[in-house]
C-alpha cells in the first residue's frame, strides 16, 4: 500500500491511498468462490454451479463490496501508518477503481491540532470571598414572604407595590403589531417586568380608567419589527390591589414543609440552601476564569468539522426549548458559531491537560458529587438509582467531574487573589457570571 500525505489547509489534508491490483483481485476470486459453494441458480446442483457463471453474475456486487471494505480498512491503517488523528469523516474521491488495476482514492479530512500546553502560572485569578449574613437570610425570608403574599383589591389610585389587572391594545404609527395586546395582565408596579416607562406611567390610576401610554421600545429590544420605535398603548385598568404579606409564624414555616422548630428550623434551612447556592457561584465564577485563561493562552485552530458539529447540538438543544409551534423555524447558524468553536476549544484544551497529566477519574469524588446532585431532590435515593442505571446520565455526571479535577490542578498553579463580595453581588449581578 502506498500512501502520500498534504496539507491543503490549516488542519485539513488530503491523503492519496494506492492499493495493489492482486490485493484487490486475490479477495475479489476468493468470495466468489466461497459463494459459488453456496449459490443457487436454475439448472445446477447447489455447490455444482461454474466459477465462471458466479463470476458473470455476482462479479459486479461483490467486486463493489470489497473495494468498499479494503477502502475503509486502508484508510484506517494509512492514518496509522502516517500517525494522523482524523477529527472528522474523511471525504472519498476514487481515483482508480478499474478491475485489474490498483485501487487509488484520496481521503480528504481534518486532523486535530497539535496543542503544546502553555504555563499558567503568571494568571493571576479573582476568588470571591463572601458569606451568608443574618441581613442575607433576613431579605430571602421576606422574599419568601412575598411570594406567599396575597392581593387585595382597593379603592385608591396605584401606588409602586401595588398589583394592577390591566388589559391593553398596543399600536405604532395607528397599526397594532404582533404581541402589543393582552387581556387581564396581573402586573406589579416596579417588578421591571414591562418595558421602561411603562409602569411608571401606571403609577396613579385608579380601578375603572383608561389611560394611553407613550413608550418608545429599546434599540436593543428583541423584536427588529418593533426595535427603537415609538408606540401607544390603549390601557384598561380593571383593579388596583395591594399586597397582604403572611405573618411570620408556625403556619408560614409550615408551608414550607417544616415540622419542628417553626421559624428557626425555616431560617437554619433557608441559611443552607444559600450557602450551597453561594458555593456553587463561587466555584463557577472560578471555573469560568480558568476557561477564560485556557483559552486566551492557548490560541489554538480548531477542526471546523467539530465545530459544525457543535454547533448542530446547541440548534438542537435550542429548538427543544421553543413551543411547537416554533420548532421547524431555521435558526441562523452564525449565531451560535462563537459559543460552538469556544466549547470545542475547552474540550481539546481539557482532553490534552487530562492526557498529560495522566489525570483519572476520582470515583469517590464522583459518587459525592452523585450525592450532592441528589440532595437536591424529594427522594435522594431515587435520583442515585436513575444515575446508576443510566449509562448517559453516569457519563455526563463522570465528564463533569474529570474537568472539575482539571480546574483544581489548575487552580494550584495560578496566582489566586481574594476579592472580598457580598452575597447579593455574587449571585445577582454580573460578579455571579
Amino acid at each position: 500500500m502506498q500512501v502520500s500525505v498534504e496539507t491543503t489547509n490549516g488542519l485539513e489534508r488530503k491523503m492519496t491511498v494506492q492499493v495493489p491490483a492482486e490485493q484487490i483481485e486475490t479477495e475479489v476470486e476468493s468470495r466468489l468462490r466461497d459463494l459459488a459453494r453456496k449459490v443457487k441458480m436454475d439448472g445446477f446442483r447447489p455447490g455444482k454451479v461454474p466459477l465462471k457463471v458466479v463470476k458473470r453474475q455476482y462479479d459486479g456486487r461483490v467486486r463493489s463490496e470489497v473495494v468498499s471494505e479494503v477502502v475503509e480498512r486502508s484508510f484506517q491503517e494509512a492514518v496509522i501508518q502516517e500517525k494522523l488523528r482524523p477529527a472528522g469523516g474523511p471525504k472519498i474521491e476514487p481515483k482508480s477503481m478499474n478491475p485489474g488495476q490498483a485501487l487509488e482514492y484520496s481521503a480528504t479530512f481534518e486532523v486535530y491540532p497539535e496543542i503544546a500546553l502553555a504555563t499558567l502560572t503568571d494568571v493571576t485569578i479573582d476568588k470571591p470571598v463572601a458569606e451568608v449574613t443574618d441581613g442575607d437570610v433576613d431579605k430571602m425570608i421576606e422574599t419568601l414572604r412575598k411570594q406567599r403574599s396575597t392581593w387585595d383589591p382597593v379603592q385608591r389610585p396605584s401606588a409602586e407595590g401595588d398589583q394592577v389587572m390591566i388589559s391593553f391594545v398596543g399600536t405604532i404609527g395607528g397599526e397594532p403589531f404582533s404581541g402589543g395586546k393582552a387581556e387581564n395582565v396581573p402586573l406589579v408596579l416596579g417588578s421591571g417586568d414591562m418595558i421602561p416607562g411603562f409602569e411608571d406611567q401606571l403609577t396613579g390610576v385608579s380601578a375603572g380608567e383608561h389611560t394611553v401610554l407613550k413608550i418608545t421600545f429599546p434599540a436593543d429590544y428583541g423584536h427588529a419589527e418593533v426595535a427603537g420605535k415609538e408606540a401607544e398603548f390603549a390601557v384598561d385598568v380593571i383593579s388596583v390591589s395591594q399586597r397582604q404579606l403572611p405573618d411570620l409564624d408556625d403556619d408560614f414555616a409550615r408551608g414550607f414543609g417544616i415540622t419542628e422548630g417553626a421559624m428557626d428550623a425555616l431560617r437554619s434551612e433557608v441559611r443552607s440552601n444559600m450557602q450551597r447556592e453561594l458555593n456553587d457561584k463561587v466555584r463557577a465564577k472560578l471555573k469560568q476564569q480558568v476557561m477564560d485563561a485556557l483559552v486566551e493562552k492557548h490560541p489554538i485552530e480548531v477542526p471546523s468539522s467539530l465545530v459544525e458539529q457543535e454547533i448542530d447540538r446547541a440548534i438542537q438543544q435550542a429548538m427543544q426549548q421553543q413551543p411547537e409551534s416554533m420548532r421547524n423555524i431555521q435558526l441562523p447558524r452564525a449565531v451560535f458559531a462563537d459559543g460552538a468553536r469556544r466549547r470545542v476549544t475547552l474540550g481539546l484544551l481539557f482532553g490534552e491537560i487530562l492526557r498529560t497529566n495522566d489525570i483519572k477519574l476520582d470515583a469517590d469524588r464522583v459518587r459525592s458529587t452523585l450525592q450532592s446532585v441528589a440532595s437536591t431532590y424529594d427522594d435522594p435515593q431515587e435520583v442515585i438509582d436513575a444515575y446508576r442505571k443510566n449509562r448517559s446520565l453516569m457519563s455526563e455526571l463522570e465528564g463533569h467531574v474529570l474537568e472539575e479535577q482539571v480546574v483544581d490542578m489548575i487552580l494550584g498553579q495560578v496566582k489566586l487573589v481574594d476579592k472580598p463580595v457580598t452575597f447579593d453581588e455574587m449571585t445577582n449581578s454580573e460578579a455571579a457570571k
